[in-house]
């Protein structure tokens, strides 16, 4: 056991027995060798099923990340491009004026549709067809690219429809035959989880939150106009059995150790696979969009289809990409360092504590 490895396993351990956490996994590669593969813990409080290596967690927005790879290799392979319009592959898109939103709109976040319809239900959102065509009727909120704005749900089917179109396939096939059977991770990485798998998930639980400063929020926020309530993230959501079935790729379920392995492969080559070029990892992670959210209000700064600074700011780390998720996990690389790290966990949590905490282990041994 190296001497990084017992830190961030000493310090899950901790986190579970204080009852901060209940279940969760680390995973650590750099240089595309992997030299942190920690769990602790439980995946289902009900039955006392430990965490392991290969638990698949469902992590919200965690997925968007392998949303975005999916897109970036067939960039690579030349389906289309990042000023491809929309429109173009997705005809019907174009309606209400939005014939101009290009594929680099979409994956900055600037595409100026970041909301889905108020009434729209977790069944809705489990229909891929009923997605599209909301996709389809909604109108801009802004000229796309003159401003930024989170597409919390909207990202994945907006992506996820591109690939269709360009492919002929659904996402989940294209992620699983061109991203994670390479990297020999088909079985921890989804977006839409066979039902005979959900077993094997860990179960979600809400941590105890002071709901009151959302009371004091105005009715009008913007995020109040991106979606119902009934979509925010919860454990509720996230372990119902259709949510887990669909292919929603806005989110998606995976193990820490999948998600890094996939970072790896991006930054450079793991056991002969390498997913993009050095070339397009330079463009993908540059800085594309920034400023105030349009809808949380918050400064954000993104690449194509990665946050720029991960869970952090860009300012903190501006060579960090990754995608963070509702209930504290994260995943991330950092092409300066050549480090990828990926906590995931079944505790919702309104922070980021134990990515901190363990994160602050990992760049500082």
């Amino acid at each position: 056991m190296t001497d990084l490895q017992k830190q961030v396993q000493e310090a899950a351990d901790r986190l579970v027995e204080s009852g901060e956490e209940r279940g969760l996994q680390v995973a650590v590669y750099r240089d595309g060798e992997q030299i942190v593969d920690v769990v602790a813990g439980v995946a289902d409080p009900e039955t006392g099923r430990p965490v392991t290596s290969d638990t698949p967690f469902y992590n919200f927005s965690i997925g968007k990340g392998a949303t975005a790879t999916v897109a970036h290799v067939l960039v690579e392979r030349g389906m289309f491009g990042y000023d491809t319009p929309v429109a173009e592959l997705w005809p019907e898109f174009a309606r209400h004026g939005k014939q101009g939103v290009t594929v680099r709109h979409v994956l900055s976040h600037t595409a100026g549709v970041p909301g889905v319809p108020l009434d729209t239900t977790p069944e809705d959102v489990c229909d891929w067809d009923t997605m599209v065509a909301a996709l389809e009727d909604a109108e801009l909120w802004w000229e796309p690219g003159t401003k930024v704005g989170y597409h919390a749900y909207t990202f994945g089917f907006l992506v996820g429809e591109i690939v269709r179109r360009a492919t002929g396939k659904p996402i989940s096939q294209v992620l699983l035959e061109d991203v994670t059977t390479p990297l020999g991770v088909a079985d921890e990485l989804y977006f839409g989880m066979p039902e005979k798998e959900h077993a094997r998930l860990a179960r979600l639980e809400d941590a105890p939150m002071d709901m009151s400063a959302f009371a004091d929020m105005p009715a009008d926020l913007p995020m109040f106009k991106a979606g119902p309530m009934t979509l925010m993230p919860t454990a509720a959501l996230g372990n119902r059995p259709d949510y887990l079935s669909a292919d929603i790729p806005a989110g998606g379920k995976t193990s820490a150790r999948a998600i890094a392995r996939m970072y790896a492969a991006l930054l450079g080559e793991v056991d002969g696979t390498r997913l993009i070029s050095a070339e397009r990892l330079r463009e993908v992670t540059s800085m594309v969009s920034s400023g105030v959210d349009e809808v949380f209000g918050m400064p954000s700064t993104w690449g194509l289809g990665y946050s720029i600074g991960g869970h952090a700011t860009a300012e903190e780390n501006p060579a960090r990409f990754g995608m963070a998720g509702a209930g504290g996990s994260t995943a991330w690389a950092d092409t300066a360092t050549g480090v990828v790290f990926a906590l995931t966990k079944n505790r919702l949590t309104n922070d980021f504590a134990a990515a901190e905490l363990i994160g602050g282990i990992v760049t500082s041994g």
